[in-house]
């Protein structure tokens, strides 16, 4: 009976399972990224979150207790200086990844590749928000469609007025466009028309108020 013996056996011993994770934590530690047996993956994948947790507390404690598990001070000492220069301080947790592989040609075990997690985390509320802009972007996009229509049925009216028959001649599309600036010139022209108008008219009604005030001022 297995009592008091939680965790997955992986086919060993109690000594060299524990020799075989703190194996692969650190191989995952200097290369950061390895190549394993599902199994092992996940039953590594506590241990390295603890050895990030220490090294995000930074004391003296934690540095003695990764250097305890891992056995080696360099390596210990390179992840607490790539912590202390901001590596996963925006990410709570979940600092390693697994991407499956497939069986294994011979005992058809299934194969990870297990990495660190080393971009920025994004929040929630911001991924949220590029969501919505997606959302919104592919909303406004039949508006877009409409207003191509729209542009089109009225070259081909143009084109019609000006008496052509057969689409898609360079003479018609050239007729075409000279019709469309035309158009637009004269809108153009009486937008500033308009607009002066309403210029002189506002300048009109300055002075108006001007006199008053000088005729009350005189009184």
């Amino acid at each position: 009976m297995r009592h008091n013996k939680k965790g997955r056996k992986l086919g060993t011993d109690w000594s060299h399972t524990k020799a075989m994770k703190r194996s692969l934590v650190a191989a995952l530690f200097l290369n950061d990224r390895i190549k394993t047996v599902e199994a092992r993956a996940k039953e590594i994948r506590p241990d390295v979150d603890k050895i990030v947790t220490w090294a995000k507390r930074g004391d003296l404690h934690s540095r003695r207790l990764a250097i305890a598990y891992l056995n080696d001070k360099e390596l210990v000492r390179e992840i607490f200086e790539k912590v202390a220069q901001g590596m996963w301080q925006d990410r709570p947790g979940g600092y390693t990844r697994i991407m499956k592989l497939g069986p294994r040609k011979g005992d058809n075990a299934p194969m990870v590749i297990m990495e660190l997690v080393t971009e920025p985390c994004v929040p929630k509320a911001e991924r949220q928000a590029v969501a919505a802009k997606k959302a919104a972007s592919k909303k406004a996009a039949p508006k877009k469609v409409a207003k191509k229509a729209e542009k089109a049925e009225k070259s081909e009216e143009l084109a019609e007025d000006l008496g052509f028959e057969n689409d898609g001649t360079v003479e018609q599309i050239e007729a075409v466009d000279a019709a469309e600036k035309a158009e637009a010139v004269e809108e153009a022209r009486e937008d500033a028309e308009k607009a002066e108008a309403e210029a002189a008219k506002e300048a009109e009604t300055v002075d108006a108020e001007k006199i008053e005030e000088e005729q009350a001022d005189v009184k």
